[in-house]
């Protein structure tokens, strides 16, 4: 299992802003195991934390052609290179001191700060890292630039770059990363813009810090006053701040990223729908750290140390047999005072067939995470087949969930489960969830 990392030793650099020309330092500090990527602004005299994360993110109305955070009216600018070494290097934890509202921008590219985490040093941490798994698809488009992340088992990024411009013909580039690949392919490629777009854009106040040494100027006929480091260096540059977009989510990703003249409107418009499927997830997820023994009874207190469910969405009275991994039987005793009886139907009560195989789902999860292998983890309820009802269950009806283990693997898991009354079979499913780190 990978886990976290930050630096060895505090190093520091100094450089001037690519927007705003301003001379800035920045010292990165090693930090502890579940930190995250924080900045501090040191030339204040609260010397605020703003972390990384996609809460603490500026629009692109206020942080135009760049990557921003910014937390109580303190702010932090044109992170995204800085944030696509850390994500490159597999850096999880790091503070980074800042004297100035904006990231040095160096030769812009990451090379920098790649170096200075060398130097520093890497180490590895106690706790494991905590990747992202997209779990289902997600499509982005404006005007003619459109991106798109799937479930993949690594991490993929698949782009394509068609500017309306000679020197900017269609490039393609796909790449799997690690260390090596990002330091070797990625990390040298440099921001750049049109001969047409300079000018203009530093009338508005962008890019303001920028040269010919530090931006690819692309002319008519080629790059004004320096040389490609390669052919492809344009497509590269916007892997680079892909990215350094996506890790402000605040942790790495496992997904295919595909996208077509894609650029940090819409990276962080992604990264948004990133951060909202995550929660989503996260709240629907069975989890747990409760230690349970083979065959103990838990009552209510403990089962909801084990799930995430409370009143009104709590279908599991008591645990009365648990075989971790195996097996488990679950009790729920039905009574007119259970809310959906108010719906379902006034003048006849009956129980929803649906909320039955809820409850038998719930009951699943507790057996598959009580296992060791699947401590701290959760489970997603993901299918439910071969359902059949055979009588409605009433209030007075005690309901026993009886669950078996069918495969279960490292990342998925299947169960039969039985509802019964009186020992009669009310309903059956066969049941799927995916297991996933918490």
């Amino acid at each position: 299992m990978d886990k976290q990392r930050t630096i060895l030793k505090e190093l520091s650099l100094s450089g001037t802003g690519l927007h705003t020309a301003t001379k800035v330092k920045v010292t990165f500090k090693p930090a502890e195991a579940d930190t995250g990527i924080q900045f501090v602004r040191t030339d204040l005299p609260q010397r605020p934390h703003i972390p990384v994360t996609p809460a603490f993110l500026l629009s692109q109305d206020r942080s135009h052609r760049r990557t921003s955070v910014g937390k109580d009216g303190f702010e932090v600018h044109t992170i995204e290179h800085l944030m696509a070494a850390l994500a490159g290097m597999g850096i999880d934890n790091l503070y980074v001191e800042i004297d100035n509202q904006e990231v040095p921008g160096f030769d812009g590219s990451s090379k920098s700060f790649v170096d200075a985490l060398l130097k520093a040093g890497i180490r590895e941490q106690d706790k494991p890292r905590q990747y992202y798994a997209i779990k289902e698809p997600i499509f982005l488009e404006e005007d003619n630039a459109s991106i798109m992340a799937v479930p993949s088992q690594d991490f993929k990024v698949s782009y394509t770059l068609s500017y309306d411009h000679p020197m900017l013909k269609i490039q393609f580039k796909e790449l799997c990363f690690n260390q090596e690949i990002f330091r070797d392919e990625i990390a040298l490629a440099r921001t750049f813009c049109l001969e047409e777009e300079a000018q203009e854009l530093q009338r508005k106040g962008i890019g303001c810090g920028a040269s010919y040494e530090n931006t690819l100027v692309v002319g008519k006929s080629g790059v004004i006053k320096n040389k490609l480091r390669y052919e492809d260096e344009f497509v590269r540059h916007k892997i680079l701040d892909l990215l350094g977009d996506l890790y402000v989510l605040g942790q790495p990703l496992k997904g295919h990223i595909i996208a077509l003249k894609s650029g940090h409107l819409l990276n962080l418009r992604l990264l948004k729908k990133l951060d909202q499927q995550r929660q989503r997830y996260s709240s629907a997820g069975v989890g747990t750290n409760l230690a349970v023994e083979v065959g103990e009874e838990l009552d209510v207190t403990q089962i909801m140390q084990v799930l995430p469910h409370r009143e009104p969405f709590l279908f599991v009275d008591r645990i009365i047999a648990l075989e971790k991994g195996k097996h488990a039987t679950g009790l729920k005793n039905v009574t007119i005072n259970d809310y959906f009886f108010k719906g379902h139907f006034p003048g006849r009560p009956v129980m929803p067939g649906v909320l039955i195989v809820e409850a038998m789902a719930q009951v699943g999860g507790v057996m598959m995470l009580a296992s060791e292998e699947n401590r701290g983890k959760l489970a997603y309820f993901m299918a439910a087949n071969n359902i059949k009802f055979r009588k409605t269950v009433v209030p007075g009806d005690q309901l026993i969930l009886d669950v078996v283990a069918g495969k279960i693997k490292s990342k998925t898991g299947q169960v039969h489960g039985r509802a019964l009354v009186d020992g009669k079979v009310v309903a059956e499913a066969d049941l799927m969830f995916a297991l996933v780190e918490a």
